[in-house]
């Protein structure tokens, strides 16, 4: 059966062995002389040899204590080098996280508070996927990423929801479209008979009197960027949360819609039952305060 060699006693040796003399790695690890010598010779009663002669005034390493004193700085260098990291580790001032959300909040919500954690924890690295809200969460389900930000696509007994910000649904036309000029809300009824281009956040309208909108429509686009040209070019019109709308686009208008009133809840995703990284936890935590404000 292998010793098992207690830290604070091979630091000691390496003190004697270094200094070649009890008294002075004593002085060094400020304990007593006695103490030096009690744990030196415990690590020798440990290993069954002899690691410094005995006698004489000055200290000297036997030929198995010079042996063992490169393997006994490396173990002391190698256990030093995990209690930091780890230390680092715990007080999250170092780590990896990783984090999957809709481009919505991606490009919307995240730009500002994430800059500011990043600056506030240099050595953290985090890293981003974005997706549709089904996408994330299977994402997050399938343990590839710490935690989302995003709609709860289905319900889960697996995952957790904390919703941070509602996003109301709008209609996105063109500018030049009468519905833009319809004032700041629209009733579903005066969608009828305009052609619909659905996406991946339509199905927020299921369920609702607007659900009918959906089923007349025959057009399906999944990607912003077409959608955006579509809607550009005339082709029809949809329907987005606020936040997925491109403020800066001046082609394009939105209007909220009022009758049904429709919003598409935003939060954190986690696992149930599963411990965060303590940088995982932190960029959480940071989040969930900064991210209601930057809605």
């Amino acid at each position: 059966m292998l010793p098992e060699l207690k830290i604070a006693q091979l630091r000691y040796f390496l003190l004697v062995a270094e200094h070649k003399s009890f008294h002075a790695a004593a002085r060094q690890a400020f304990r007593t002389q006695p103490a030096i010598s009690l744990a030196v010779r415990e690590l020798e009663q440990k290993l069954g040899q002899a690691l410094i002669e005995k006698g004489g005034g000055r200290v000297e390493l036997t030929p198995f204590g010079a042996h063992c004193l490169p393997l006994f700085r490396g173990l002391i260098e190698h256990h030093d080098r995990i209690a930091r990291e780890a230390t680092l580790l715990a007080r999250h001032e170092i780590g990896q996280v990783s984090i999957a959300t809709v481009p919505s909040v991606a490009s919307r919500m995240l730009p500002g508070p994430l800059a500011r954690f990043v600056a506030e924890h240099p050595n953290v690295q985090v890293s981003i996927q974005d997706g549709t809200a089904e996408r994330v969460q299977q994402l997050l389900a399938q343990g590839q990423v710490d935690f989302a930000i995003s709609s709860l696509w289905l319900e889960d007994e697996q995952l957790d929801f904390a919703p941070i910000v509602n996003d109301q649904v709008g209609v996105v036309c063109r500018a030049d479209h009468p519905l833009a000029q319809a004032g700041d809300a629209l009733h579903w009824s005066q969608l009828q008979g305009v052609p619909m281009v659905r996406n991946g956040t339509s199905q927020l309208l299921a369920g609702t009197e607007a659900e009918c909108l959906l089923e007349h429509s025959r057009l399906f686009v999944s990607n912003m960027i077409s959608l955006i040209a579509m809607l550009e070019e005339g082709v029809g019109i949809s329907t987005l949360p606020y936040l997925a709308f491109p403020l800066e686009n001046d082609k394009l208008a939105f209007v909220p819609l009022v009758e049904p009133k429709v919003e598409r809840h935003i939060g954190m995703l986690t696992r149930k039952g599963r411990s965060l990284s303590p940088a995982a936890a932190a960029l959480l935590a940071f989040l969930q305060v900064h991210l209601a404000t930057a809605g």
